[in-house]
C-alpha cells in the first residue's frame, strides 16, 4: 500500500490532502492577450523537479533548462492537427520530499487541469507524481531514475498514463562489475543502502544489486541498512574491515557518502574502489569531499562525449555543456543532459498530439514516442517493460582536473559501446 492510499484510509480525503500544495517553486510564462487570442488554447505542462533539499544537485540544471527551452519556443507549439497553442510550463519543487511531491501533483492536476505531467529525477520525485498521475488518469513522462525503482513499488505490472526512460538497476550492475573487473582485487564487495526506497529498490535480493553480483563472481557484505544523514558509519565500516572488502558499493546522497569516506580514511579503511550511485553524480558532491574525492567511481548517465543531438536546439551534448558552463560558470553535471531531453520528450509528445488539450490523446502520442534525443533515442517498445525505455550507461572515474578541480572520464564501456573508454580504472590512491 502506497503512502498516499495510508493516509486515504486514515480518513483523509483527497481533497483535503491536496488542498493548499501549491507551495514550491512557480515560474509560468505570462503571454500578452493578442497572442493567446490567435493561439487554439493554452497547453499546461508541470515540471516538478527536486530545487531543494537533499536532493537538490538532481535539479541543478532544471530551472536553467526550462528557461532556456522557453526562449526557443517562443511561447507556442503546434501540434500535429495543425492547430498552434500557447503553452504554459508550471515549474514545482518537491523539495526533495516524496509526500510534497504527491501533494504539488495531485493540486496541478486537480487545481491547475494540466495536460501532460513531467516530474524530472529521482525515486522520491517521480514515484509519487507517477501515482498520482495514474490515479487521476493524466499522462506522466519522466526520466532520472532506475526504472525498477519506479515500477516494482507499484506493483511491476503495466501502466496506462505513465511512461519513463532511463536505465535499469541490471544495467547499473554491469556497469558497476565491469569496472571493478578491471581492478586486481580479492572480489568482496561491501555494500552500503540507506534505509528509504533508494536503499530498499537497490538492496532488493530480486532485483537489485546484490544476487548479481553475487552471480558475477564476487563475496557480497551487506550490514544494516543505515538513517539517511547519519553522523556514524563505525559498525559498516568495522564489518567492512572484518570481512576484507576491497571494494564498496551501493547507493548513497552527496552528504552521507563524505561523512562515510571521511570516516573510512579516518579508521584506516582504504579500499580499492567505491563505486557509489547519486552521490558521485556531481561534481560538487565529489569536490566536498576534498582530496578524497580522487578516484571515486560511479555509473555515468550521461556526458558531453554522447554522439547525439537534440531535436530542439540541433545542439550537440558538447555545446550544450559549453553553453551551461559560460552562462552558468560552473562545470557540467549529469542531469544537464536529462533535463534537456525530458523537456525533449515532453514537446515532442505535445506536438504530435491529435489535441494537446486532451488527455487521452496526449497519453496515445506518448506511448508512440520515437525521438532521437541528446541522450539517445527513446522508443517504448515493450522491453523490458510496456511503460519503459531503456537508456546508456556507462561506468566513470573521477580524477584530478585541467579546468575543473575533477573529470569524469570514462573507463568501462561493458553494457554500451558508443565510444571507448578515455582512459582506464585505477585503484583509490588515499
Amino acid at each position: 500500500m502506497t503512502y498516499y492510499n495510508k493516509l486515504v484510509r486514515s480518513g483523509i480525503s483527497r481533497r483535503s490532502l491536496l488542498r493548499g500544495a501549491g507551495a514550491g517553486m512557480v515560474s509560468t510564462l505570462a503571454l500578452p492577450g493578442y497572442l493567446r487570442a490567435q493561439t487554439a488554447g493554452r497547453i499546461r505542462m508541470a515540471y516538478i523537479t527536486p530545487a531543494t533539499g537533499p536532493l537538490g544537485l538532481f535539479g541543478e540544471t532544471d530551472g536553467y533548462t526550462v528557461q532556456k527551452i522557453r526562449a526557443v519556443l517562443g511561447g507556442t507549439i503546434t501540434a500535429a492537427n495543425g492547430s498552434t497553442y500557447e503553452l504554459e510550463i508550471l515549474e514545482r519543487d518537491s523539495q526533495s520530499n516524496p509526500n510534497k511531491a504527491a501533494e504539488i501533483a495531485g493540486d496541478l492536476i486537480l487545481n491547475d487541469e494540466v495536460h501532460l505531467m513531467v516530474p524530472a529525477s529521482t525515486t522520491d520525485t517521480i514515484l509519487p507524481v507517477m501515482e498520482q498521475s495514474e490515479l487521476y488518469e493524466t499522462p506522466c513522462i519522466s526520466a532520472g531514475a532506475p526504472w525498477q525503482a519506479v515500477i516494482m513499488p507499484r506493483g511491476g505490472g503495466e501502466f496506462d498514463w505513465t511512461y519513463h526512460f532511463f536505465w535499469g538497476l541490471d544495467e547499473a550492475l554491469n556497469t558497476y562489475v565491469g569496472l571493478w573487473n578491471g581492478l586486481d582485487s580479492n572480489k568482496v564487495v561491501g555494500m552500503l543502502f540507506p534505509q528509504n526506497i533508494d536503499g530498499e529498490t537497490w538492496g532488493n535480493e530480486d532485483y537489485g544489486l546484490p544476487a548479481p553480483t553475487r552471480a558475477a563472481g564476487y563475496e557480497v557484505v551487506i550490514p544494516g541498512y543505515f538513517q539517511p544523514r547519519t553522523n556514524d558509519f563505525s559498525a559498516q565500516i568495522a564489518e567492512f574491515k572484518a570481512k576484507g572488502c576491497e571494494i564498496i558499493g551501493g547507493i548513497a546522497y552527496p552528504d552521507d557518502l563524505k561523512t562515510f569516506v571521511t570516516q573510512c580514511n579516518q579508521q584506516g579503511f582504504k579500499p580499492k574502489a567505491i563505486t557509489v550511485a547519486a552521490a558521485l553524480l556531481f561534481p560538487g558532491g565529489v569536490e566536498a569531499m576534498g582530496a578524497l574525492g580522487d578516484g571515486m567511481t560511479t555509473e555515468v548517465w550521461w556526458t558531453p562525449a554522447f554522439p547525439f543531438q537534440s531535436s530542439l536546439t540541433g545542439q550537440t551534448g558538447r555545446q550544450i555543456a559549453d553553453q551551461w558552463e559560460a552562462d552558468q560558470k560552473r562545470q557540467w553535471t549529469q542531469p544537464l543532459g536529462y533535463s534537456h531531453a525530458l523537456i525533449e520528450v515532453a514537446i515532442d509528445i505535445l506536438k504530435r498530439s491529435a489535441d494537446p488539450l486532451d488527455r487521452e490523446a496526449n497519453r496515445e502520442a506518448m506511448a508512440a514516442t520515437d525521438l532521437s534525443t541528446v541522450c539517445g533515442p527513446v522508443r517504448f517498445g515493450g522491453t523490458p517493460h510496456k511503460n519503459i525505455c531503456t537508456m546508456p550507461i556507462f561506468g566513470g572515474q573521477w580524477v584530478k582536473g585541467a579546468d575543473w578541480p575533477y573529470d569524469l572520464k570514462i573507463v568501462d564501456n561493458t553494457v554500451n559501446q558508443l565510444f571507448p573508454p578515455e582512459q582506464k580504472i585505477v585503484p583509490i590512491a588515499w
